[in-house]
Parts: structure tokens; sequence; C-alpha cells
């Protein structure tokens, strides 16, 4: 009899207690992935590191390899959604980007290309006594628009400012 009792709380334990931990764990580790996500999610600002491959395919922004201090944020919103993106890169990549734009050296104007409201979101500041020069590549929807300033201070290793911004 007490064998048989022993069994049957083995057997509850089992079909009731495992599936039930299981559930408490599964639970936590859902609640730390929300956090984490949360805490991705509201980054107000540039966040150093590249954005995802499939953030730059959506909005064609292909950084050089080798680019240096790249940082990112990505806005969405009913109207449109942006991401803001910057990154040194050397004389080549410039090149290398330009061209992934369907753009040359010379379609760069003098001056900054990038919206005040869009420089305030970033917080860049472009310094007046710095040779800006820039662009806009304008494309019908869907598909994403760019503003880009580039920083030609030292020209082996200009700056890119980039604002690409798509309507669903």
């Amino acid at each position: 009899m007490i064998r048989r009792r022993s069994l049957t709380l083995l057997i509850i334990v089992l079909l009731i207690g495992v599936p039930a931990g299981y559930l408490l764990v599964s639970a936590s580790q859902s609640r730390e992935s929300g956090r984490d996500k949360e805490n991705r999610y509201s980054a107000t600002g540039l966040s150093a590191g590249w954005p995802s491959k499939v953030q730059r395919r959506i909005y064609e922004v292909d950084i050089p390899p080798k680019s240096s201090f790249v940082a990112y944020y990505e806005t969405n919103n009913w109207k449109a959604s942006r991401l803001y993106t910057q990154f040194r890169t050397t004389d080549k990549g410039l090149t290398k980007f330009l061209h992934s734009l369907g753009k040359t050296r010379a379609d760069l104007n003098d001056g900054v290309t990038i919206k005040k409201r869009d420089r305030e979101i970033t917080r860049w500041s472009f310094d007046p006594a710095v040779h800006w020069t820039g662009l806009r590549h304008e494309q019908d929807d869907p598909r994403p628009s760019q503003d880009v300033t580039v920083d030609r201070t030292d020209p082996r290793h200009p700056i890119v400012y980039v604002v690409s911004a798509t309507t669903p």
C-alpha cells in the first residue's frame, strides 16, 4: 500500500510539478527577454555599432567594410521610418558608398543637406567652420530617400552622416 501511494505521488509530481516548473522558468526567461528589448528600443539618440543587415537593406544604406565609429538610430511611426547612420570610412569607402546610391563625388554639393529636425533628433551639430559637402538622393515610394552629409576635414578618412527615410 505504501509503495502504491509513493508511486501515485511520484506520478502526480511528474505530471504536475515538472510542467509547472518548466512554466516558471519559461516565464522568467520571457520576462528578461522583454526587458532586453525594452532597453534596446527605448534608446534615444545614436547607439554605437552597426545596424542589422535587414535595416541596411530596407533603408538602402550600404556601409563600406572596414568603416569605423559606426553608430545608428532608427525611428518608426505611422508616417515615416528613418534610419540615422554615421560612420568614418576611407576615401575608397566613400566612393563605394556613393556608388551604392548611384552617385559620384561630383554629385556632392557644398553645405549640410540634413534637415534641422533630423539634427536635433540625433544631436548632430555641424560646425559652420568645417567644409561640409552633401547630397539628397530621392527615390519614389516605397524606396527610401537619403540625405547624405560628408565631413571632408580629413580627406583620407571622411565622416559620413546619412538620414534614410521611407514611407510605408
